[in-house]
This record gives structure tokens, sequence and C-alpha cells, in this order.
């Protein structure tokens, strides 16, 4: 694998440009900020890598319920670049850096351990979404919440609703 060359790469990394898709029958624009993509020599596909950095005791992992939105991403990163007419591995990696808080002194430094985690994306999911996304933005009122969603119940306590 080597890093990936192309002449938007700058675009596709910044936040609110990306690397982005008009879908005229939604007529929607999708966008997404890659933080990087390698090539692989060998099946000249993209690979879509994400970076990640925490501090906490123990190994990374992406085996936690709220890393969905992790995986997500990674889907949607690989869908963006397919629509884009690029050739797009499902392999993906996530760079995961676990600041080392263990050490003695700080000295101004901080280090890392770093952890690649390999993941197989599947976009599958992302166009039916669409199709529900457009509707819901089309409706003249919300929808009702949901008692099983994390945000309307985050909403719901935030306004004391």
């Amino acid at each position: 694998l080597i890093p990936f060359q192309h002449d938007e790469l700058d675009d596709w990394r910044e936040n609110f440009k990306g690397v982005q898709y008009f879908d005229e029958e939604k007529n929607l624009i999708i966008t997404g900020a890659v933080d990087d993509v390698w090539f692989n020599l060998d099946t000249e596909e993209l690979i879509v890598v994400d970076y990640k950095a925490t501090a906490k005791n123990g190994e990374v992992s992406l085996d936690a319920d709220w890393q969905d939105g992790y995986r997500r991403q990674m889907d949607i990163y690989q869908w963006l670049l397919r629509k884009n007419g690029f050739n797009v591995s499902e392999d993906g990696y996530f760079v995961y850096c676990n600041g080392i808080s263990e050490k003695d002194e700080f000295n101004d430094q901080l280090e890392f351990k770093t952890k690649l985690i390999p993941y197989k994306g599947n976009d599958s999911w992302v166009e039916p979404i669409l199709y529900d996304l457009k509707e819901t933005l089309m409706k003249d009122e919300a929808p009702e919440s949901n008692s099983k969603c994390s945000y309307c119940s985050y909403v719901k306590k935030t306004l004391m609703i």
C-alpha cells in the first residue's frame, strides 16, 4: 500500500468540502471528509483510512456500540469514492492512537501506542437510508421521537420536553 496521489485529495480531506456526490434523483449532495486514502498496487484499489485518537487504559478496539458511527463513517467514505468512479476496496483501516497515561512525568510530551485496525466495509445500507433521509427532510413536521434513540433522549433531557 502506498499513499494515493490525486489532485483533489486536499479538498477530500477538508471539512465541509470533502469527497462529494450529487444524487440527482434525490437532489441531495452527500459529502465526507476522509482522513487518508492509500492505493493497493496489487489490486489497483483505493483503501480508505481513518485516524482516531484517545487516551484510555487498555487496548483500543472498535467493539463498543458507540463506535458504530466510526464504521458507518468508513462505509460512507467508501461509497462516496465509488460514486465518483473509483475502484475502492471493501478493506479499510482505522489507525487508532492511544495516549500513554502511565508515564511518571509529562515533560510537554505526549506518547502514543498506535494500532492498525482492519475493517471490512459494507455500503449496502447507504442508498436506502438516503431515500428515508430525503423523505424525512421533505416533511412539514419533525418525526416523533423514539425512546430507543440516544439522540432523541438527549434532546428530550436537554430541552426538558
